[in-house]
């Protein structure tokens, strides 16, 4: 999700805290063996923590040979890791540690096309590659110029094999490139951005061509009759400001013909047929024509299309996921669970298990002016058996 409107004071920066880059996991069959057991009682999905991390997490993607990824933005502290890999209850640095080596103190030493600067999506594409979505804003305050890009990593070597750097006419000033997904065939790549004004760059992995599409139209900006609550209340900063997210949540239909999104700040979920994306020759207005209303979600962050033709959704306000059980029907509530602390990124395994982060947005500093610079989260997993 995009923190926008959520800007670190300097003194804010000087409490960031470098904290031990360990994960705790609290995974094994006898804790599966339990959730089966609780689902099997309850006739509910139940879920089991798999990890919990000593920073603010974002993405999660688990690879087709069941590796799971995270990712952490430097949001309200500098965390000392960006990408990782989870592995026996470690926070791995992912490729390695060169690229994780970018701070904000030390800024000037690391070149900002070559290092992790705010990493806030991971995607693996079950094609063999990691994709990293870096929108180079830390604290969502001034992009780092030459940093926005998106990098592909081969899972087999651990080395970076291509990177799509991004100027100022596809990610300006006060944009925030949110989450990412790829085409069937490995040629496309669609982003959202939950910026100032939010918009969907499409890129042609290929050519390394990158176009920003449907930036101002009303289906990737904020509603505005739209608050967005958090344990039963509007959530705000203490300056009044509410939760301001443009185009944030992005799901991809499994034969690659259809892009769905929505803004955080916004109950409607919308969607276009990609070939109207890919189509160069539509004018601004044609192609926004293309978008169509496909029902309201409600407020909602991460969107995820399961390979049996589910789209589950997170739903912060409610710390529950739902489910659209086709894509054409409305949703209903699947899991509901305290422990589901602002619902973020989800990703389905091989097996078909589904992964989701709880990033907690409402517990942070922005809005909780006592609460922890560096805020522990979790990552959860529902096992596939209960679906």
């Amino acid at each position: 999700m995009s923190l926008r409107t959520l800007l670190l004071s300097t003194a804010a920066w000087a409490c960031f805290a470098a904290a031990p880059a360990v994960a705790q996991t609290q995974t094994g069959q006898a804790r599966t063996d339990q959730a089966l057991t609780d689902q099997a009682q309850t006739g509910k999905p139940q879920l089991e923590q798999v990890a919990e991390f000593p920073h603010q997490v974002t993405g999660v993607t688990v690879s087709e040979d069941n590796r799971i990824f995270v990712n952490f933005p430097r949001w309200t502290e500098d965390s000392p890791v960006s990408v990782a890999e989870v592995v026996d209850g470690e926070i791995r640095p992912y490729p390695n540690e060169t690229w994780n080596m970018w701070r904000n103190a030390r800024k000037a030493e690391f070149a900002p096309e070559s290092h992790f600067i705010c990493v806030q999506s991971v995607v693996a594409d079950k094609r063999g590659s990691l994709f990293v979505l870096d929108p180079a804003a830390p604290a969502q305050a001034k992009i780092v110029l030459g940093g926005p890009k998106l990098v592909q990593i081969d899972l087999k070597t651990n080395g970076v094999v291509k990177r799509w750097s991004f100027d100022q006419t596809i990610a300006p000033q006060g944009s925030y490139l949110n989450d990412v997904r790829l085409s069937p065939d490995g040629k496309t790549a669609y982003i959202t951005d939950s910026g100032l004004v939010g918009a969907i760059v499409v890129v042609d992995l290929e050519s390394g061509k990158a176009r920003r599409l449907l930036a101002g139209h009303p289906s990737t900006q904020v509603e505005p009759n739209v608050q967005v609550k958090a344990d039963g209340k509007v959530l705000r900063q203490p300056d009044g400001r509410g939760v301001e997210f443009s185009a944030d949540g992005i799901a991809l239909s499994k034969d690659g013909d259809w892009l769905y999104w929505q803004a955080i700040k916004g109950r409607t979920l919308y969607r276009v047929d990609t070939a109207s994306l890919r189509n160069e020759s539509l004018s601004s207005e044609e192609l926004g024509q293309k978008v169509q209303a496909q029902g309201v979600n409600g407020v909602a962050d991460g969107l995820l299309i399961t390979d049996d033709g589910r789209m589950i959704v997170t739903a912060p306000e409610g710390n529950a996921l739902f489910v659209r059980e086709t894509l054409d029907k409305e949703p209903v509530e699947w899991i509901a669970d305290d422990r589901l602390r602002w619902p973020d990124t989800l990703s389905e395994a091989s097996d078909g298990a589904i992964y989701v982060t709880t990033s907690r947005i409402q517990d942070m500093s922005f809005f909780k002016p006592d609460a922890p610079i560096a805020l522990p989260t979790q990552l959860w997993r529902i096992p596939a058996r209960q679906q």
